[in-house]
């Protein structure tokens, strides 16, 4: 197992936001996590990515609990996150962007023959790659926010909304790059409002509600549930 998380609470300040929520992400899986705006979807996934510590609970990288280590300590145990709203240094270009993504040590060796990956998955970024990031469109964008994360040649992907904010032509397509880095070894962790497209490209997914994981299951499953599908997904 990959990522396990038990029984976290996740707070800020004296508001709760997650409550014993427990999940697990295997090697090469994608893993969903759905629900409604303001369930604590990416309360849950930043407090994997060490962006917020859990006041309770832990969370597990390959049995070793990275819930109580410095945030960006995290990515050295092969963790890396998309984040919400991109947050890309937008004055930098496209290639400065991505080589940022390189900076644990046992990426910059490596960053020569990841970029080139990178490039290969997203061949956009190369034909824009001295592009000042902030000129481009909202899914180039998500793109160099996908392959500066890769940058850090991490085993599991953290993704926080990708698809917000996009066109559906560019939604279907930022779907196909998730399957595509699936495809080459990486395991995927996504947190989506886009319910159907995130349960279309799941192994397995997980339902939170008012920061509560009240269901999961495989996602076929899960979308066939006329109870799941109204109580809890607003279908």
């Amino acid at each position: 197992m990959l990522l396990e998380v038990r029984a976290v609470d996740v707070g800020y300040g004296d508001a709760p936001a997650v409550w014993g929520a427990s999940l697990r992400v295997d090697a090469h899986q994608i893993v969903a996590v759905v629900g409604p705006n303001g369930a604590g979807k990416s309360t849950l996934i930043n407090s994997i990515a060490g962006i917020l510590r859990p006041r309770k609970g832990a969370i597990l990288v390959d049995g070793v609990d990275v819930g109580s280590i410095a945030g960006h300590l995290v990515c050295q145990h092969g963790v890396a996150i998309v984040p919400e709203g991109r947050r890309l240094f937008t004055h930098m270009t496209v290639q400065d962007n991505l080589e940022l993504g390189a900076y644990r040590a046992g990426a910059r060796s490596e960053a020569r023959r990841t970029m080139e990956e990178v490039y290969s998955l997203l061949p956009v970024l190369r034909e824009r790659r001295l592009q000042i990031s902030g000129s481009m469109s909202g899914g180039q964008q998500q793109m160099v926010a996908i392959g500066r994360a890769l940058m850090a040649r991490p085993r599991l992907l953290l993704m926080d909304e990708p698809s917000l904010g996009l066109s559906p032509l560019i939604v279907g397509e930022m779907f196909n790059i998730i399957r595509r880095i699936n495809e080459r070894g990486v395991a995927v962790m996504l947190v989506e409002q886009n319910i159907h497209q995130a349960l279309e490209v799941a192994h397995h997914a997980y339902v939170i509600e008012q920061g509560r994981i009240v269901t999961s299951g495989h996602p076929r499953k899960l979308i066939n549930d006329p109870r799941i599908k109204e109580a809890y997904l607003g279908i």
